[in-house]
C-alpha cells in the first residue's frame, strides 16, 4: 500500500492493489470524491469528477502523478455537477453513465451553479457522456473487472450508478452513500434508498467509498440504512399529526446519526418521504428549487459551499 498523499484539501490514498480513493475536505456541499483504477498496460478508470475548474484541475494532476496516461474511460456516478462538471478537462476518455445521467445532465445544464454564485467556478463546459447503460454493464480496464450497476428506480436520483469491483472487493457509491453527512433524497427515494442499501450490502464490499466524507466499509450502508428509516418512521408519524416538513424538522433532533454535516438536508427529505407517503412514485419531481429556499430557511442562511 502507498502512503496517504494529499493535494490542497483532497486527500488520495491506496484503498486495494492500484485502487485509489480522492477525497476532498469533510465532504460537506459540493466536496464530493472520486476514485481511479488502474490496470495493466497503464489503462485507467476515473470515477467521477468534481465541482470546479480549479479543482478539475488539481484531480487531474493528482491521476497524472499516479498513471502514466490519461484515464482512457470515465464513470459519472449520476448527473450533479459536483460529479460531473470536470468531465471536459478529461477529453481523452469515454464517458460511461446511465441513460438518464446524460439526460438529465443535459437538461439541467450548469444550474447547480446559481446556487452559490459566490463560488469561484470558473470556465466549466458541460460535457455529456459518450456511452450510456440502462441496467447494467461491465468494464475491463487493463485487466479489472469493474461492474457498473444501477441502483434504481430511484435512491438519490433516478439515476445512481455503484461501481463495483469484485476481486479488490471495493464499491464506490456515487451519492447513495454519504460518510459524516446527511444523506439526500429530494430527486430520489427513500424507499428507494433503502432498496439500495440492501443491494449494496449483498455485494459484500470490504471497502466502500461513498459519494462525500471519509472511506469506510459496509458500515457505512448500515448507517445510511438506519438514517432512511428515521426519516422513513418520523414522517408517518408528523404526517399522521398533519405537521409540515419544516415543522417536523424543528422537533425531530438529529435522529441517529447526530453530528451530521449538512443536516439540513432533512427538510427536503422529509419532503420526499412524504410526497411517497401520498402516492408519489421513487423520482417523481419535486420543486427542486422551493425546495432548496425552504431548507435554506430553516437552515437560517444558504448552506455553506466550500467548492
Amino acid at each position: 500500500m502507498q502512503d496517504t498523499v494529499a493535494a490542497a484539501d483532497a486527500t488520495t490514498t491506496e484503498i486495494a492493489d492500484g485502487v485509489y480513493a480522492y477525497v476532498q475536505g469533510d465532504g460537506s456541499w459540493c466536496l464530493n470524491n472520486a476514485g481511479l483504477v488502474t490496470g495493466g498496460n497503464g489503462q485507467s478508470l476515473l470515477v467521477d469528477t468534481v465541482a470546479t475548474e480549479r479543482r478539475a484541475r488539481a484531480l487531474r494532476a493528482e491521476v497524472l502523478r499516479l498513471v502514466p496516461h490519461p484515464p482512457r474511460a470515465l464513470v459519472n456516478t449520476h448527473f450533479h455537477g459536483d460529479h460531473t462538471f470536470g468531465n471536459h478537462l478529461f477529453p481523452e476518455a469515454v464517458i460511461i453513465a446511465h441513460e438518464q445521467t446524460r439526460t438529465m445532465m443535459d437538461l439541467a445544464g450548469l444550474h447547480l451553479t446559481g446556487l452559490w454564485p459566490d463560488v469561484c467556478w470558473g470556465d466549466l463546459e458541460l460535457t455529456l457522456p459518450d456511452v450510456t447503460y440502462r441496467d447494467a454493464l461491465t468494464l475491463h480496464t487493463g485487466g479489472v473487472r469493474a461492474e457498473l450497476l444501477h441502483l434504481g428506480p430511484a435512491a438519490h436520483t433516478t439515476n445512481d450508478t455503484a461501481v463495483w469491483l469484485p476481486e479488490q472487493r471495493v464499491l464506490f457509491t456515487g451519492d447513495v452513500v454519504m460518510s459524516g453527512a446527511a444523506p439526500f433524497c429530494l430527486m430520489g427515494s427513500v424507499s428507494g434508498s433503502l432498496a439500495a442499501m440492501e443491494r449494496l450490502r449483498a455485494l459484500g464490499a470490504e471497502t466502500v467509498v461513498p459519494g462525500h466524507g471519509p472511506v469506510g466499509g459496509p458500515e457505512l450502508i448500515d448507517a445510511n440504512e438506519a438514517y432512511f428509516r428515521w426519516i422513513a418512521g418520523l414522517a408517518e408519524r408528523g404526517a399522521a399529526a398533519g405537521l409540515t416538513p419544516p415543522e417536523l424538522a424543528a422537533e425531530a433532533g438529529e435522529g441517529p446519526l447526530e453530528g451530521l454535516l449538512d443536516a439540513e438536508r432533512l427538510v427536503p427529505n422529509l419532503h420526499r418521504a412524504y410526497a411517497e407517503l401520498a402516492g408519489a412514485a421513487p423520482g417523481e419531481p419535486l420543486d427542486v428549487g422551493a425546495l432548496f429556499r425552504e431548507m435554506a430557511e430553516f437552515n437560517g442562511g444558504l448552506p455553506a459551499c466550500h467548492a
